[in-house]
């Protein structure tokens, strides 16, 4: 775990590192990593947001030689595929899954419940909106498939959202990610994302809760 907090603090460092030792391999290094993030409903801790950020961030740099228009037509096409597998396996093996011991190990009660009162709140565009919010944006297509949600439906709120949440990201890094200030706090500015991009779950929970 102190790894893997340590990779998406200093993420910008570790994609540096990549860079330097696979290449041009990077990008479908960074490819597979969204695609888990998105699709692997055991894998939500895996860094999202902040990958996207880092990544433009470098590609804006040419002393890195990464294109940005490679990262976000492969980063789209991650957020779309990865939440397809999602609802396909959530469709498939759902209930079933949730019930494996290595599984629950994973992905905690709390999780679940708080992603399932997400879904219940807002309908479809749940889906939308959980893109914006780590492990919710992981479960949520998983959620929406064993709550027998209309395949055509959820594919529409899946790519509207993974072109939204990629050029967002991908462009706040790429024209914002080489500031000086930014460079020099780029931990704070990643945990400064999280926070940011955990916050409306963080309220609605708190609001359930009050409500109660």
């Amino acid at each position: 775990m102190g790894n893997l907090i340590d990779f998406i603090l200093n993420i910008d460092q570790h994609i540096i590192n990549i860079v330097n030792t696979f290449g041009n391999w990077t990008y479908l290094i960074l490819f597979i990593i969204i695609l888990l993030e998105t699709g692997a409903v055991i894998m939500p801790f895996l860094p999202g947001d902040s990958l996207l950020f880092a990544a433009a961030a470098l590609s804006a740099n040419a002393s890195y030689s990464l294109n940005i228009w490679i990262f976000i037509a492969l980063f789209l096409i991650a957020a779309i595929v990865g939440d397809s597998i999602n609802f396909w396996v959530g469709e498939k093996v759902g209930l079933k899954l949730l019930e494996h011991r290595l599984v629950q190990k994973v992905i905690k009660p709390a999780h679940l419940k708080s992603t399932r009162e997400f879904f219940d709140k807002h309908g479809a565009a749940a889906v939308f909106l959980a893109r914006f919010i780590p492990i919710l944006r992981t479960l949520v297509p998983f959620i929406a498939a064993t709550g027998k949600m209309n395949y055509k439906k959820f594919i529409f709120y899946n790519v509207t959202s993974g072109f939204a949440w990629v050029l967002l990201c991908c462009g706040a890094g790429y024209f914002f990610g080489n500031i000086p200030f930014i460079q020099e706090h780029f931990s704070a500015v990643v945990l400064g994302i999280i926070v940011v991009s955990l916050l409306p779950a963080v309220i609605g929970l708190v609001r359930s809760k009050v409500s109660k």
